[in-house]
């Protein structure tokens, strides 16, 4: 429902500052605006806006005290639409209104008052201190230090807000309840060069006279294990607190941290994001974030010299709690283990309820598979132990929940428990950053729509802050190569826009002097490991998918100097115009008949063509968002340098004839799918393509780089058959064999478990791993037909091409845009077909109807009116909804 109608004609549904509502605590200095607006005509467009921005909400409504009005601007730009007014002040709440007129002669009225309010926008609004504990056992490790401090409020509060970061993860708390709704704040960034804060309303937590805050802080990334190595970032946790109250007399005060606070140790004995929790009930420190605790005995705290110039306000969604997972079994397996198995394969932790005696130890362990017998399997987290221990105190009935910590499962097993487990009061809670679902997808094929779930809980457990390769093992990196094939799938299924805005700075921040892009964001590994194919791309395919999909120029000014110093890194590294120098991974987990091949099944791509292939596509795109930018200097440059390589390649790679020197999958998708080859050269490689698709049995052979483009590929060279033979193939290699082995999510490998119930290889073999979900882009795109224009991006025009086949009669899309929802149903039965079509207002579309070019076709249930040729049938729609019926055969 809208939350507000001013008439019935307009009305608005939704009003947003950077991708948020109401956002707390911003540091952008020209924020953008954005509304949806609903109406029951059809055909509707935006003629023109009005904007206003005042400091208070009823002066606003009343249209005085303005600091920024627009007038009527004619436009019909209800997106982005950029703060021009008077220079934005630290902590202070700027709140906005629109007005909009429309097509139909009709105007909306004022919006209500949506706000936005800033952080603390300079080094200098920072007084408080950093400290950290004195306790010699406040290590890597060990247990996590706690911090409080009372204090008195002497009068009337108005307003207050908590500024908060640390080096480390942390929970506060004021007067004994939490502050806030999130976790593992505040979140993982390139820390020396960019370290989130969060800001709180902390107004209805205070009390006038005495208050207390407390602050526990874990290792996290900050000094936690992150693959192979500790104390990446630095060795000591710590601690920047800044409340600041604003009175009701006018006066304002400031809570900081520094040498009042005092110190301690806790419950947590430890706690890891790979090896878990131990929490030692026996030591909690009962009302120890009260004003009325007795801290004599706490230490001390050392106020330390730290940087502030680095703190920046989040662009993501925290992480925070989603669904609930209930045990679906309770299982005793055949070693004798007592195992629950909650049914999903998710990211989280357990939360239990248990009785029993003071110095109990319950241990929970935490796995993704049982292995082929039906026992626990933990081999393939590698070191990670993923364990919790909680010790009793001893209580009638005690609740465990995790802190710092967050695991990869489907299965726990329990050790400890006396007797049977009473599974009630045991349930796992799944964690991940807090973006909102824009994306649905559902067809007539039951396997299909698991897949399609299991795309989406890949994307939900690896997306906490960073987009991670896995979740449970012990390495839980921000991979460029596993996020650059999935973003435009992610951006479907999610809103990621601020989630990649974040990364994408955090990508630049690591970025090397010399342009080289690091294998993982961030970066913690050595300064070897960076400049690799289909990785490092990450720099420029990611910004322009965002583009794509969010309109966003601000995305690509933000990252254009990263996009051309990673193209101008190749180019250096290049001889002769091929990129055929350094390490490469090459098409990861490409398909192998065994780990010995001897039979030359296996689909080995040469690692310099793939990586030719990604520098002419990263070209491509720095020209696009050169164009976009008005950069024609460059435009013109990179033009030349793209004409050059693309016949270094065809010169080194491919042969007169037009076959590739690497004759996989692979290969040719990128061929293809990058436009290398001359245009007389692509319709015979496409046949290639599927000849060797078909000499494989209709398998999939591709790895990581070449999986995304299968589909796509064959759908641009008319081949849609086979790739629907490609998406319904059940047998390995391929997306539905996993499916048919019970997974909820993507596995890294096609045979994470093979056909006779043994598991891969467990060196590297997550049952999370979103990467070969890619081909939920082109479900959406070209199997819904759901797109946007390359040029009115954002959804401003809509694509909607749907490509019926695979036996399908049914598969149906919806798409929550920054204009509102898109829809794109198709249904067939009998030799018909119904279209089903939604466009927002404030848009236009353009339907292709799929084989009709001689069909008579209905919309709404009254002929169309369209010519009739050789090609199918294009309709040009404005907002509304829209129902198409024809024969079809």
């Amino acid at each position: 429902m809208p939350f507000l109608s001013f008439s019935q004609k307009l009305s608005f549904s939704s009003m947003v500052c950077e991708y948020q509502v109401n956002p707390l605590g911003i540091d952008i200095p020209s924020p953008r605006l954005s509304w949806k607006f609903n109406t029951t005509a059809t055909n509707v467009m935006q003629t023109a806006y009005e904007l206003r921005v005042a400091l208070d909400s009823a002066a606003l409504k009343k249209g005085k005290e303005l600091i920024w009005q627009t007038g009527k601007v004619k436009s019909d730009q209800s997106v982005h639409v950029v703060y021009k007014g008077p220079e934005l002040a630290s902590s202070q709440r700027y709140y906005w209104q629109v007005k909009i007129w429309d097509n139909k002669g009709n105007s909306s009225g004022w919006s209500k008052c949506s706000f936005w309010e800033t952080g603390l926008l300079k080094p200098a609004d920072w007084t408080a201190a950093w400290i950290k504990s004195n306790l010699p056992a406040d290590t890597v490790d060990g247990p996590s230090p706690m911090f409080r401090r009372a204090f008195e409020i002497k009068k009337s509060v108005k307003s207050a807000r908590l500024y908060i970061t640390s080096h480390g993860v942390f929970e506060a708390y004021l007067n004994g309840h939490r502050v806030g709704n999130d976790y593992f704040a505040p979140g993982w960034t390139s820390y020396n060069k960019r370290l989130q804060y969060q800001t709180y309303d902390v107004t209805a937590m205070l009390n006038k006279g005495n208050n207390a805050a407390g602050v526990m802080i874990g290792d996290g990334w900050y000094r936690g294990h992150l693959d192979k190595w500790k104390n990446i970032y630095g060795t000591d946790l710590a601690l920047l607190f800044q409340l600041e109250l604003s009175y009701t007399d006018g006066t304002k005060e400031t809570i900081g941290s520094d040498n009042q606070w005092k110190s301690a140790t806790g419950p947590i004995l430890s706690s890891s994001f790979y090896n878990g929790e131990v929490y030692d009930a026996r030591l909690e420190k009962k009302g120890w974030n009260l004003s009325t605790y007795n801290d004599k005995n706490w230490q001390s705290v050392a106020v330390i010299e730290e940087n502030k110039a680095n703190l920046v306000a989040p662009e993501v969604a925290p992480i925070r709690k989603h669904e609930i997972f209930h045990p679906v079994k309770l299982i005793t397996t055949p070693k004798g283990e007592t195992v629950i198995d909650f049914g999903q394969n998710l990211v989280g932790w357990v939360v239990l309820k248990v009785k029993g005696k003071a110095g109990d130890v319950i241990t929970l362990q935490h796995a993704e598979v049982l292995d082929k017998d039906g026992n626990f399997y933990t081999t393939n987290l590698r070191h990670a132990k993923q364990e919790m221990k909680y010790i009793l105190a001893g209580n009638t009935q005690e609740t465990y929940e995790p802190h710092f910590t967050y695991q990869g499962f489907r299965y726990i097993k329990l050790e400890g428990f006396s007797g049977k487990p009473d599974t009630s009061g045991i349930y796992a809670v799944a964690l991940y950053s807090d973006m909102k679902t824009t994306g649905s997808l559902n067809t007539s094929n039951p396997l299909l729509n698991q897949l399609q779930h299991n795309i989406q809980w890949g994307q939900k457990g690896n997306f906490l802050d960073v987009p991670t390769d896995c979740p449970q093992r012990d390495e839980r990196l921000g991979w460029t190569g596993d996020a650059q094939a999935f973003s435009r799938t992610a951006e479907y299924n999610m809103d990621v826009a601020g989630f990649f805005t974040k990364w994408m700075k955090d990508l630049s921040a690591d970025q090397h002097e010399d342009g080289a892009v690091p294998w993982v964001i961030p970066d913690i590994m050595a300064k070897t490991s960076a400049g690799v194919a289909g990785w490092s791309d990450a720099a420029t395919i990611i910004p322009w998918s965002l583009y794509q999909t969010y309109g966003d120029q601000r995305i690509l000014e933000q990252q254009y100097g990263s996009m051309k110093a990673w193209v101008d890194y190749i180019m250096q590294k290049s001889n002769d115009n091929l990129w055929n120098t350094g390490f490469h991974f090459g098409d990861w987990c490409f398909y192998s008949p065994s780990p010995t091949d001897d039979s030359g099944r296996a689909a080995v791509t040469d690692k310099y063509l793939i990586a030719q292939a990604f520098y002419i596509n990263s070209t491509q795109l720095l020209i696009n968002a050169a164009e976009v930018l008005g950069k024609q200097d460059d435009v013109k440059r990179y033009t030349a340098l793209l004409d050059t390589i693309k016949k270094a390649f065809v010169k080194e790679y491919v042969s007169p004839n037009g076959r590739l020197v690497s004759g996989t999958q692979t290969a040719m998708a990128l061929a293809l799918s990058f436009d290398i080859l001359p245009e007389e050269l692509r319709p015979q490689l496409a046949k290639r393509f599927v000849q060797n698709i078909t000499d494989y049995g209709n398998h999939l052979t591709t790895g990581f780089l070449g999986t995304p483009y299968l589909c796509h590929v064959l759908s641009r060279f008319g081949y849609d058959d086979m790739a629907y033979i490609l998406l319904l193939q059940d047998t390995y290699p391929s997306w539905l064999y996993p499916v048919t082995k019970g997974a909820t999510t993507i596995w890294e490998r096609w045979d994470g478990i093979k056909a006779n119930g043994e598991l891969q290889d467990p060196s590297m073999n997550s049952f999370n791993h979103y990467s070969y979900g890619a081909i939920g882009d082109w479900m959406y795109r070209v199997m819904a037909g759901l797109n946007t224009d390359e040029t009115q991006t954002g959804y401003k025009k809509i694509r909607i091409a749907p490509h019926p086949g695979g036996k399908l009669n049914m598969v149906a899309a919806e798409l929550e845009t920054l204009y509102g929802k898109v829809k794109s149903k198709w249904q067939v039965n009998n030799g018909k077909i119904v279209l089903d079509i939604v466009i927002p207002p404030n848009t236009t579309a353009e339907i292709t109807l799929p084989k009709s070019a001689q069909a008579v076709v209905t919309e709404n249930d009254k002929p169309l009116k369209s010519n009739s040729g050789e090609n199918d049938k294009k309709v040009l729609v404005g907002s509304g909804t829209y129902q198409y019926t024809y024969n079809y055969n």
